[in-house]
């Protein structure tokens, strides 16, 4: 993963998806973890360039970025000019299929298209975040982002009833 930074569980799971789909071939790791200071810089070069609407859809303010938990990673595919705040990350090919395998591996897309309202940030199809097995594999076959799984799983009164995950 070059100089990108994960959580060391993270990482190692990252890596064995990527191993199983040849992934590192074509995709590339575009962040990882990064200190508040350079959330910080991003979202005031964000804001300085782009403006304010495009800074608060795309980028986390400092101290509330999933990148300073070590837990997310933006992936892009190689190209030789990268988007490092939007990289490409299409519903086809090698991307396809690293999202057909991710919940496997504990990680899911953080921000899908249809839950912005849910989640307050815009789609980032490149935005990938661990939360382990099988919470990601539950959460992928009810459809639901993280805050709606905390959600859950706060209404679950353990001991009353079973919770059966097939």
């Amino acid at each position: 993963m070059g100089n990108v930074l994960m959580e060391r569980r993270a990482a190692a799971l990252l890596n064995k998806l990527m191993e199983n789909i040849n992934g590192w071939s074509c995709i590339a790791p575009v962040s990882g973890w990064r200190s508040e200071q350079e959330q910080r810089d991003i979202w005031n070069n964000s804001m300085r360039e782009s403006g304010g609407v495009f800074t608060r859809q795309y980028v986390a303010v400092p101290g509330c970025s999933e990148h300073q938990t070590g837990l997310a990673i933006d992936l892009g595919l190689y190209s030789s000019e990268m988007d490092f705040i939007r990289p490409e990350f299409p519903n086809t090919g090698i991307c396809q299929m690293f999202r057909r395998h991710a919940a496997k591996y504990g990680f899911v897309e953080r921000y899908p298209a249809d839950k912005d309202c849910v989640t307050g940030i815009a789609h980032e199809p490149w935005h990938f975040r661990y939360v382990g097995a099988p919470h990601a594999e539950i959460m992928e076959k009810l459809g639901l982002v993280l805050e709606e799984y905390h959600i859950m799983l706060k209404n679950y009164v353990y001991g009353t009833r079973t919770f059966k995950y097939d």
